[in-house]
């Protein structure tokens, strides 16, 4: 019997065309506001741009593949995360956020929904294996945690929310469908700010959702089609593209990231290290049951603001920004935002595609400036 292809190999070729003598191996995207459209209206043809076109198709076929469930593609990470919360949620439904996850979510659903009569309840990540999710009716959550990597049991949380009928929804952006396969491990949605590591190039916003529910991607794809939160087809196409290098991409930042944890681990002027290769880390024990990567971000600590600033501007490699998931490696004081409860001195890591000896080499260097 023929072995089949891992994800990683399933995800060069994911969505594109079957080959045929004369074609193209990928689609180039297609600009069209309006199709031709005569007669009595069909649902399967393309109509108007708003509504869908080839572009989204393709590349949502090859993320269904990929995430085990129906896909609908985004303008950004946050408008996928919008779509779920907007079109799942009514008034009275209360919804469960994590207190120390991405904060742009919990900002939104603050403004724009609880004024509509959703309820907020949030907790924090290292809490949630032991939550009672009675009443909580949409849980959207993050495994690892960003910044800081907390982790929760994916499975054991879902069979808890369900048997109080709830849904459960993760946000895999940390890890990607390559690093973490939420819908196999009883999630109702998987989402991602495909942003970071799926396009991978700092050169495109954007997000998706996954639902194992048909019946749940009809009203997220619905919220889309009438709030018109819909991505572009150039947009759409970069993004597609990238998926043919994300596991080389993402096995190199992983594979370098260990490496220099460990460095970071060992060294006399950093505090603490959270990353959940680690084997001391507190993330470690759930990470290596339900992960299949364990990701390319770190958070370490320095003792203060002032020595996180001066590591970060005698960095040569390390661009400082505040995305990550991209070829090049990127850090921030996380802290400067003022909207986590994070040390002044926490440094949020991302791990790039530069050589590991290179990296490994500059940040070091970069330690022993203080």
């Amino acid at each position: 019997m023929p072995r089949k292809p891992s994800l990683a190999s399933l995800s060069i070729n994911a969505g594109a065309p079957l080959p045929e003598n004369g074609r193209a191996f990928r689609h180039g995207p297609e600009f069209a506001s309006t199709f031709h459209l005569s007669g009595d209206v069909d649902p399967n043809a393309y109509q108007y741009g708003r509504f869908g076109q080839p572009t989204w198709t393709s590349l949502e076929q090859g993320l269904a593949q990929l995430e085990g469930g129906d896909t609908i593609v985004f303008p950004s990470g946050m408008s996928a995360a919008a779509g779920i919360l907007t079109s799942l949620l009514k008034p009275g439904d209360t919804i469960l956020l994590p207190s120390d996850g991405y904060a742009p979510v919990r900002f939104y659903t603050e403004q724009y929904l609880v004024k509509f009569g959703v309820k907020l309840k949030t907790i924090p990540t290292q809490e949630i294996d032991n939550f009672d999710f009675s009443g909580i009716d949409l849980a959207l959550l993050e495994t690892p945690s960003n910044p800081m990597l907390d982790t929760f049991d994916i499975q054991g949380v879902a069979a808890k929310i369900h048997k109080s009928g709830g849904l459960l929804a993760i946000d895999n952006t940390t890890l990607t469908f390559l690093g973490q396969q939420p819908l196999a491990l009883g999630a109702d949605i998987s989402m991602s700010a495909d942003t970071k590591a799926v396009n991978g190039h700092s050169d495109v916003v954007f997000g998706h959702v996954a639902c194992t529910s048909q019946a749940l991607s009809d009203k997220i794809r619905q919220w889309r089609k009438f709030s018109g939160n819909i991505p572009g087809p150039m947009e759409t196409w970069l993004v597609h593209r990238s998926l043919s290098t994300l596991d080389v991409r993402l096995q190199r930042m992983c594979d370098t990231a260990m490496l220099l944890a460990q460095a970071l681990y060992e060294h006399p002027k950093v505090k603490s290290v959270r990353y959940p290769g680690l084997p001391k880390d507190p993330s470690y024990n759930i990470a290596k049951t339900q992960q299949q990567l364990f990701g390319f971000i770190i958070s370490f600590e320095l003792d203060s603001k002032c020595k996180a600033d001066a590591f970060l501007k005698a960095c040569s490699l390390v661009y400082e920004a505040t995305s990550f998931g991209g070829v090049h490696s990127t850090a921030e004081r996380r802290a400067r935002w003022g909207t986590d409860n994070i040390a002044p001195g926490v440094v949020r890591f991302s791990v790039g595609c530069e050589r590991a000896d290179d990296l490994i080499y500059d940040v070091m260097h970069a330690l022993k400036q203080l």
